[in-house]
């Protein structure tokens, strides 16, 4: 009788231990933060025309950097790849890291040509879906099956994944949460760092609906929503605080503070949730 109960309670413990494992190998990994602008000197923007509205949020990024505060600001590049309307699946990524290809040379303020040399291209690929594929019936299968896929292709060529949460329409704001909630997902699914972008969209315009972020067509930025897309970059992947920033690219300074300030806010939240 006491080895039969002996026996019952091995399988027990044997069974609970397999089911922590299995339970252990099912929870996503959690999201990365910031590693400092140290770490991210190259950037590949992979999106669409969210990203190259207003001469291109990277662009604003580049001079948000020039500046900041922060002690080395040198040896930063960002580079686009987008397509107009295009879903994550459009993009191919193995392709931007060819040898001779993407970002292999660039101008100098004399427009000579600099032919760039480096161990790897970039630091990290910044991913953004179409703008409404990660919440759609239809796509949203597509946008976690090429979240995996350019997560594993990133990092096979040493850069580390990250994902932009794009924001809601204007005239949809029940988007926002729903296109945060699949995001958050796809960071935590494939230990990438997400920038929060659509919820400081929300965020500014209940703080200060007088603030237009939308153009007519309520989808795309005006200047105050690229603004505040490239200071939530700033803060969220390069870990930098935007507020006193002196690039405001030539908003009312009340306004680019308030967005600096929003940003900022906006990163230290979501990633005291994650």
């Amino acid at each position: 009788m006491q080895m039969n109960i002996s026996l019952t309670i091995r399988a027990a413990l044997l069974v609970g231990v397999s089911l922590l494992l299995g339970a252990c190998a099912t929870v996503p990994a959690p999201m990365q933060v910031a590693t400092g602008p140290e770490q991210t000197k190259t950037v590949l923007w992979v999106g669409n025309s969210f990203y190259y509205f207003n001469n291109g949020m990277p662009g604003h990024v580049g001079q948000l950097i020039r500046g900041s505060t922060m002690q080395d600001k040198t040896g930063h590049r960002s580079t686009m790849a987008t397509i107009g309307g295009s879903g994550i699946n459009w993009h191919d990524l193995d392709a931007h890291f060819k040898p001779g290809g993407v970002a292999s040379y660039s101008f100098d303020d004399n427009n000579n040509v600099i032919f760039n040399t480096f161990a790897k291209p970039f630091d990290v690929v910044l991913i953004m879906d179409c703008s409404q594929c990660p919440i759609h019936p239809q796509l949203r299968s597509i946008f976690y099956d090429y979240a995996k896929k350019d997560s594993d292709i990133a990092r096979k060529n040493g850069a580390r994944p990250a994902f932009f949460m794009s924001w809601a329409y204007q005239d949809k704001p029940e988007m926002t949460e729903q296109l945060a909630a699949e995001y958050t997902n796809a960071g935590r699914a494939n230990n990438a760092l997400v920038v929060p972008a659509g919820l400081a969209f929300a965020r500014s315009v209940k703080e200060r609906p007088d603030v237009n972020l939308y153009v007519a067509d309520k989808r795309h930025p005006t200047l105050a929503g690229t603004y505040l897309g490239a200071c939530t970059v700033l803060a969220s992947l390069y870990g930098v605080n935007p507020e006193g920033n002196t690039y405001t690219a030539g908003l009312d300074p009340a306004v680019a503070k308030h967005l600096q300030t929003v940003a900022w806010h906006t990163v230290q939240s979501y990633n005291a949730k994650k």
